[in-house]
């Protein structure tokens, strides 16, 4: 009797581990042309941490301004070529925005 459950649990085992692997083949495979790719360290964009005074010294007005919302209160900035990020009063991040 031992060893019938010993057997099937080793089958269950086996059988298991014969079709996780299978979950993978069906990942999608995402490409990204190399001409649509940003290097984020080139671009002039504000760093996490700045606070919103050195934003707007920097660059200027935001062309909108998005209110904080949630917990803690998150607001955006947008500018022509980027989106900052703020926490409170501080830079969390920056985002190019799509070129067309």
């Amino acid at each position: 009797m031992t060893m019938k459950r010993a057997l099937t649990g080793t089958l269950a085992a086996a059988v298991f581990f014969t079709l996780a692997p299978a979950s993978g083949v069906f990942a999608e495979d995402l490409r990204v042309p190399v001409g649509s790719q940003a290097d984020r360290s080139q671009q002039n964009m504000p760093r996490t941490g700045m606070t919103q005074a050195s934003v707007r010294a920097a660059w200027g007005q935001p062309n909108s301004i998005d209110s904080a919302v949630g917990q803690p209160p998150i607001s955006q900035w947008h500018y022509g070529k980027f989106v900052v990020y703020f926490e409170q009063d501080r830079v969390i991040h920056s985002v190019l925005t799509h070129q067309r």
